[in-house]
């Protein structure tokens, strides 16, 4: 597990997120606890959705793509 590989992810989760205006930002990576903290931005940032993008697509894309990951943290 790399943080260049999750800032890859984050890339592809954000040109999704860039159709509605949004994008989610990595706010601190701990490797070795492999914990993640993400900040949504933008209209997704504000949006009445936001639980819903954060756990239902961005949660579910990384942990799809990187199952060691221990916890997600929007902040």
């Amino acid at each position: 597990m790399n943080q260049d590989k999750l800032k890859e992810i984050i890339n592809s989760i954000n040109e999704k997120l860039a159709l509605h205006g949004g994008s989610v930002n990595l706010v601190d990576f701990d490797e070795k606890k492999k914990i993640v903290k993400l900040k949504l931005q933008g209209a997704c940032g504000h949006c009445p959705m936001a639980q819903l993008t954060s756990e239902g697509f961005i949660k579910k894309e990384l942990l799809a793509k990187m199952p060691e990951l221990k916890e997600i943290e929007m902040v």
